[in-house]
């Protein structure tokens, strides 16, 4: 498994991504956070096919601070069941991986 991630979330307004955004940052759970939006997501939900707009934020952190950063997202997020998905960063340049331990070790 790598040990740098980048942890995807949805937001259904551009104020929440940037709550979401300035949280988990703020809680040095993720080196940096960017929003990008809006993007249609068209998804199941109350046994229907729901279309909506939303932002999608993307945080750089590591693999360990994974449990408290999804944690930090459940407590802050308005859905009840957010998307929270991590996907390993296969490489990356020395300099910005180790830019992304410093910020989120504690």
């Amino acid at each position: 498994m790598s040990d740098h991630i980048e942890v995807r979330v949805t937001a259904g307004s551009p104020e929440e991504a940037d709550r979401l955004a300035g949280t988990v940052v703020g809680r040095r759970l993720a080196a940096c956070a960017q929003i990008v939006g809006p993007i249609a997501s068209v998804y199941w939900w109350d046994g229907e096919v729901n279309r909506s707009q939303e932002w999608l934020v993307l945080f750089k952190t590591t693999a360990e601070r994974f449990g408290d950063l999804s944690g930090c997202v459940r407590e802050v997020h308005s859905y009840d069941v957010p998307e929270i998905i991590a996907v390993p960063v296969a490489m990356g340049t020395g300099d910005y991986l180790s830019w992304i331990d410093r910020e989120t070790n504690l």
